[in-house]
């Protein structure tokens, strides 16, 4: 009798669980990620598995941003150095002595792209209202030279500005394709 009601207490209790997980996955929206001192935000439908960096098999005649390909889940994966991409920090410092922290962020298989953004930071999940949009005050000169792929400016309560990147406009980006040097 005694272990039906345990059972029946963690099936509850899983229960319980599993419904406030399913809750919680509808507020998040966005993975928060930090690459060359900036916060990056990544949209949770787009974004795919997190790895820890494993080995990275560099390629020959590739961009400096390019840091390899890595085997993840027995399935080859380009893996782009997001901070050298943008250019918030030098490529030959792209792996020395960020890797303790830094994990490779998988795109979503949805998007047709084996890829994989390799992020100096996780820093976790952030909710559509807990951001304040940032008012899109940019010269007109300006706005037109900014990728396509960056999104919105987003201010958390802390008054740190997070920049949207559109994942899947990152991944048919001219730019970020083109990984031959």
């Amino acid at each position: 009798m005694a272990n039906r009601e345990a059972l029946r207490e963690l099936q509850t209790r899983l229960a319980s669980r599993l419904q406030a997980a399913r809750t919680e996955a509808r507020q998040a929206s966005w993975l928060a990620v930090e690459c060359g001192g900036q916060g990056f935000l990544f949209p949770l439908a787009t974004a795919g598995e997190i790895f820890p960096v494993g080995t990275l098999l560099p390629v020959a005649h590739s961009q400096p941003w390019f840091a390899g390909v890595a085997n993840l889940r027995g399935g080859l994966h380009g893996v782009v150095d997001l901070a050298s991409f943008l250019g918030l920090r030098p490529t030959a410092t792209a792996q020395e002595g960020v890797r303790e922290q830094a994990r490779l962020l998988a795109l979503n298989p949805a998007l047709g792209s084996q890829c994989a953004l390799l992020v100096e930071r996780l820093a976790g999940l952030r909710a559509a209202d807990a951001l304040v949009a940032e008012p899109d005050d940019e010269p007109d000169d300006e706005r037109v030279a900014r990728p396509a792929f960056a999104g919105r400016r987003w201010r958390d309560a802390a008054g740190r500005v997070w920049q949207e990147i559109d994942l899947a406009a990152l991944s048919t980006n001219e730019q970020f394709l083109g990984i031959a040097a």
